[in-house]
């Protein structure tokens, strides 16, 4: 399949910037796959397009404030990104590292806290490839401990933010879903940001299940794809936890003819990752499944997702799942009828 096919065209001002100011109140595109009818309506009245019986699936990660600033003894800035502990030994930490490039193995750079005071050294112990570096911080405590003193929300690029710790504040809770629980995401499962706590009381009230993995969401997942051929991209890994009451309860909602609705393209990753013909399976572990137009689903019967950047997986994992012409078309109509897109952006809903 051709790259270029999952492209489009999208005005700049389209783009969110900031969520909505409820978190309920964003836009929402409901897709028939069977009949091609999209209906323009509102993410609280989700529950108009669901059937009593279905079962919602959540991604239950938790974005680390994984963004984080530091300077050289030059006094030249740095900006960082943490990804994952560097091994074994306390204190190793692997991050992306804009400006690492000037940055020397064997340097000593100090890492600042939210009001810009030095709070820690590091020092640059390996250059990985892709941009990778390893730093050895010397400070004690655990990674999370550490963030949650120094860092930042992890947002996209194309959500234009500075180092204000006010701004900061904002968005550590509205790029968060409202049933984080497990630490360890260093983007969010954007689908999830629409749910108040009021709307899942108001779904689960009537008759619809709730359940919930784990999938923490790595850099990978927002790469555009830069192959000609979409099969010749490298896909990502990211790991992932279904545990028996989740499985047993999308087994038994799928026996009793209700439908799985997966929140977001992660929630699909880890139950195809899991999908048997006798259901689906508890497991955990990593998973590189490239969900693309062509591929079988077994688990996930409609999905809800924001809208994707082009040339991506993500957007081919809904084209999968849509159809390409189909997903393509939505688009162009949530272009025309003035909808938000990408992180914090409006939702659609494909049934």
């Amino acid at each position: 399949m051709k790259t270029e096919s999952l492209n489009y065209e999208l005005p700049i001002e389209l783009i969110a910037q900031a969520p909505a100011q409820q978190r309920s109140q964003s836009r929402l595109l409901v897709l028939d796959r069977a009949t091609g009818r999209r209906t323009d309506s509102r993410f609280d009245r989700l529950g108009d397009f669901l059937r009593d019986g279905d079962c919602l699936v959540l991604n239950d990660t938790k974005v680390l404030p994984a963004r984080f600033f530091a300077r050289r003894r030059t006094g030249a800035a740095l900006e960082g990104l943490f990804l994952a502990p560097g091994g074994a030994e306390p204190g190793l930490w692997e991050v992306m590292l804009k400006g690492a490039r000037k940055v020397r193995v064997g340097e000593a750079i100090d890492i600042r806290d939210r009001d810009k005071r030095d709070y820690c050294h590091a020092e640059l112990v390996e250059k990985k490839d892709g941009g990778v570096c390893v730093l050895k911080v010397d400070t004690d405590g655990d990674p999370e401990s550490i963030l949650n003193r120094i860092g930042f929300p992890p947002l996209p690029p194309y959500i234009r933010r500075n180092d204000d710790p006010t701004q900061a504040a904002q968005d550590q809770d509205r790029y968060q879903t409202v049933y984080a629980r497990q630490p360890g995401a260093v983007a969010a499962p954007t689908a999830g940001l629409h749910f108040s706590e009021s709307l899942l009381a108001q779904l689960s009230g009537r008759g619809l299940g709730l359940a919930y993995v784990t999938l923490h969401v790595g850099t990978g997942t927002f790469k555009p794809v830069t192959t000609e051929e979409l099969e010749d991209h490298p896909i990502h890994h990211e790991w992932f936890r279904i545990d028996s009451d989740t499985a047993e309860t999308i087994n038994a909602t799928r026996a009793r003819g209700g439908r799985i609705v997966a929140v977001g393209t992660t929630v699909t990753r880890v139950l195809e990752t899991v999908a048997a013909e006798t259901g689906v399976q508890p497991g955990e572990g990593t998973t590189n499944l490239f969900i693309a137009p062509g591929f079988r689903f077994k688990a996930v019967d409609a999905m809800i997702t924001n809208f994707h950047l082009p040339r991506t997986t993500l957007l081919a994992l809904v084209s999968a799942f849509a159809g390409l012409d189909e997903t393509l078309a939505a688009y162009r109509h949530a272009v025309e009828q003035r909808y938000r897109f990408y992180s914090y952006g409006d939702a659609m809903l494909i049934v």
